[in-house]
């Protein structure tokens, strides 16, 4: 099985999500990371989606993603062509025991602390999903309290945009 990253640009209507992410479904996808944003126009939104499969169930789903009437472009994300970033927040118990250790950590990854309180620490690191793991294992080390992360965003390199990708 590989990991797929697929940037759907649709209509900004009622009921579109839920069209396109029912095509994963039927199709049996296991979907790792969905964002959906609007985009440069408020007309249209950006569904950024991670799932892993088989490339020709991919290639299938991606044609049959093309039959819906409110899908405008589709682009896969290729890593090498790709900016790619996700957030990362996490809420760290504040002993003051190991609270150096944790700060040093956050420093060492470039995360911000974005609330401090007696009880605990806020950080938000901004990176690829590996370095964002990387940090969160190391975290495991203290009394993790809470995690929240986003789903990947991605946008090609260079001047290419989806709006000019028409085939797959």
């Amino acid at each position: 099985m590989e990991r797929f990253s697929v940037a759907v640009l649709v209509n900004n209507q009622f009921g579109v999500l839920n069209r396109v992410t029912s095509m994963f479904r039927r199709r049996q996808f296991n979907i790792a990371s969905l964002t959906v944003s609007e985009t440069e126009s408020k007309e249209v939104s950006r569904i950024t989606v991670v799932f892993d499969g088989e490339k020709l169930a991919k290639d299938q789903m991606v044609n049959q993603l093309y039959k819906l009437p409110d899908v405008i472009s589709i682009e896969e994300i290729d890593s090498s062509t790709s900016v790619s970033r996700e957030l990362l927040l996490i809420k760290m118990e504040n002993n003051p025991e190991v609270r150096d250790e944790i700060r040093a950590a956050a420093d060492a990854f470039n995360a911000k602390t974005i609330d401090y309180t007696r009880e605990s620490m806020v950080f938000q690191l901004t990176a690829d999903s590996r370095r964002i793991d990387d940090f969160i294992n190391l975290m495991r080390d203290y009394n993790i309290l809470e995690i929240c992360r986003t789903g990947i965003v991605s946008l090609s390199k260079g001047a290419s945009t989806i709006r000019k990708v028409t085939l797959f």
